[in-house]
């Protein structure tokens, strides 16, 4: 077992690596499904932002042949598919929340858990449109994000607008980051451990950003 998944409680399929070395060019498609459930079907434990990480880092290092042809069309083709993924999972999540409605708020399950998407509102509700796109880069605040969206009947053409925007930014961004780090330092694939815990802490940031302001305006408000 890698230090990786050792990290990850023994779950294998959380780490991009396994899933690279077991499934190869299908690793794309497992991802693609992971990215769509994580960003639509209410499912926040799923490693989107390392996936990411590690098919720019992959594509970069040759580990992954996407297209052939040179490395930055790989990364082209990689992008559009995962940006595609994600937007159609937003719309799932969306259509989700149109069809229940105000009851999945009073709702506590295993699934969609009342305090994540409490959170959502509040952050849905001081940044407007512009949340599917910042959402994006926050853990849980993803998955509900277009839920809320969904419950609270945002116009459908205003929310495909932003959700695109907000795909192609999350992905682009942290794809690309993986690439060019990964062809400025190729070392990185096999210190991909390290690296993706990295990721994972630099991701933990917002929640703990939004965390102290939420206890900083109950502290003002009490």
């Amino acid at each position: 077992m890698t230090g990786l998944q050792t990290l990850l409680l023994g779950i294998p399929w959380m780490d991009p690596h396994w899933l690279l070395q077991h499934f190869h060019t299908e690793f794309v498609w497992l991802g693609l499904v992971i990215v769509f459930v994580e960003c639509g079907l209410f499912f926040p434990f799923l490693p989107g932002d390392t996936l990411l990480f590690s098919v720019g880092l992959f594509v970069a290092t040759n580990e992954l042949n996407l297209v052939s042809g040179p490395n930055l069309l790989g990364l082209l083709v990689g992008c559009l598919a995962f940006g595609v993924a994600a937007l159609l999972g937003n719309v799932a999540g969306y259509e989700i929340g149109r069809a229940i409605g105000p009851p999945v708020r009073r709702h506590d399950g295993r699934i969609v858990k009342k305090k994540y998407l409490d959170q959502t509102v509040d952050f849905f509700e001081r940044h407007g449109s512009q949340a599917l796109v910042i959402g994006r880069f926050v853990p849980f605040v993803r998955t509900y994000v277009t839920l809320v969206a969904g419950v609270s009947e945002m116009p459908r053409v205003k929310f495909w607008l932003w959700s695109a925007v907000g795909a192609v930014a999350w992905v682009v961004s942290i794809s690309c980051l993986g690439y060019f780090l990964g062809q400025a330092f190729p070392w990185l694939s096999d210190k991909i451990d390290w690296v993706i815990l990295g990721l994972l802490l630099v991701t933990v940031v917002p929640l703990v950003y939004e965390w102290w302001r939420n206890r900083r305006r109950q502290e003002v408000t009490g």
